[in-house]
């Protein structure tokens, strides 16, 4: 199913995105190549495939907490626009 380039305008169009003659003619082979691979995946039979959100059997998995040590005050104020008494000083939020 080979895209026009009228429908690859339309799309445009519906994403509010410009483009340019050289970029309809672009896409029109692009999207005609996504919309062959999704016809492909629309052949295969699924009716025996349970629902998923996850390949992959597992649930909650974390990594257990590790403390490490922090960086020094002095470290961490060393790239700061502006200090004041050891603490980074920004602009007032309410005045």
């Amino acid at each position: 199913m080979d895209l026009t380039s009228a429908e690859v305008r339309h799309i445009a169009l519906l994403a509010r995105i410009g483009m340019t003659d050289e970029e309809v003619a672009r896409f029109q082979s692009e999207l005609s190549s996504v919309l062959g691979h999704i016809r492909v995946l629309q052949e295969i039979e699924t009716t025996d495939v349970p629902p998923t959100a996850n390949g992959a059997d597992l649930l909650n998995v974390t990594a257990p907490d590790q403390p490490t040590p922090s960086y020094s005050r002095d470290a961490v104020l060393r790239n700061a626009p502006a200090v004041e008494e050891g603490l980074f000083r920004i602009r007032a939020v309410l005045e």
